[in-house]
């Protein structure tokens, strides 16, 4: 599993991707966690709002922080 947290490594970045993290942990997935930072790859995505997350290449959220448990069921589906 691949997850991408799209941002410019502001506060709100760096909780979604500990979250992502923290998700991935609870559920026993193994996953990589890679933060974009590059706009003209994160406006690739139509994301206009960071932090933006994206789930094996499909944009799943972006303008809010999800919490570990919303991102732990983004990613059961």
């Amino acid at each position: 599993m691949e997850i991408k947290i799209l941002g410019s490594g502001c506060k709100n970045c760096v909780n979604l991707a500990a979250n992502a993290k923290e998700a991935l942990d609870n559920l026993g997935v193994n996953g990589e966690i890679i933060k974009v930072t590059d706009f003209k790859e994160i406006a690739s995505y139509g994301v206009m709002r960071t932090p933006g997350l994206v789930v094996d290449g499909k944009v799943v959220s972006s303008g809010k922080v999800l919490t570990a448990k919303e991102i732990a069921e983004i990613i059961k589906k």
